[in-house]
């Protein structure tokens, strides 16, 4: 369970988040959509704790954002510019990360295999194809096995084949009980992964519920369609 209760992130007094509330009950998978400057990432950064609010509280499972330490191991975040050393192996980047958490080799291990990255263990990051720095960047995200996975436009710049591989890795998240939040731009993603559909206009949600009733509404030709 996530209950957000006024969460406020301003930028220059023109862009962000503006008070914004709404829970997210276990298992959820939505989407997150939205123009540019419409509050999405920032909205995802403030739930990895990787910038803080202006105003406003998080709960997850009813710890507060604010306690890092408890919170560390409840979120996953793949950021949409893969967030690796670069001059390090694709391995010793997976270490890193598992000394945060005291997490095992054994769990290093089982990623690598997960994500078919045998043949990449000893490659650093830098000689990676962009589709590689995303599946090491999910990897990482999920080490510590968090129960909330976000993921900020997972599938921006891959290719075909790549993008239906996340595809996949998110539905196989949601079916194990996972709970995921992700921003895009691909009605194709909405209308094929999602659950739920919260729409961010100028910092606020004007839309939240089913995907098949954003598509049917007269916002989406206001927003999108005009």
């Amino acid at each position: 369970m996530i209950e957000i209760q006024n969460l406020t992130k301003v930028y220059k007094g023109t862009r962000g988040l503006f008070p914004t509330s709404f829970k997210v009950e276990k298992g959820e998978l939505i989407a997150i959509v939205g123009h540019n400057g419409a509050g999405k990432s920032t909205l995802l950064k403030i739930l990895s704790n990787t910038h803080l609010p202006d105003s406003g509280s998080v709960l997850i499972d009813g710890i507060d954002l604010s306690e890092r330490l408890k919170m560390v191991r409840k979120i996953g975040f793949v950021s949409e510019t893969p967030n690796l050393y670069d001059f390090f192996s694709v391995e010793y980047n997976f270490k890193l990360f598992a000394k945060l958490f005291d997490i095992k080799k054994e769990r290093i291990d089982e990623i690598i295999k997960e994500f078919n990255l045998e043949n990449y263990r000893h490659t650093k990051v830098q000689n990676l194809s962009k589709g590689l720095k995303q599946r090491v960047n999910i990897g990482r995200s999920i080490l510590s096995d968090p129960p909330v996975i976000l993921f900020d436009e997972p599938t921006s710049g891959l290719d075909f084949e790549m993008t239906k591989e996340v595809f996949k890795l998110l539905r196989e998240f949601h079916a194990s009980g996972k709970t995921i939040l992700f921003t895009t731009h691909r009605p194709e993603e909405i209308k094929n992964l999602a659950t739920r559909l919260m729409v961010l206009h100028k910092g606020k949600v004007v839309f939240d519920g089913k995907p098949s009733a954003y598509f049917e509404s007269h916002l989406h030709n206001e927003l999108y369609l005009q």
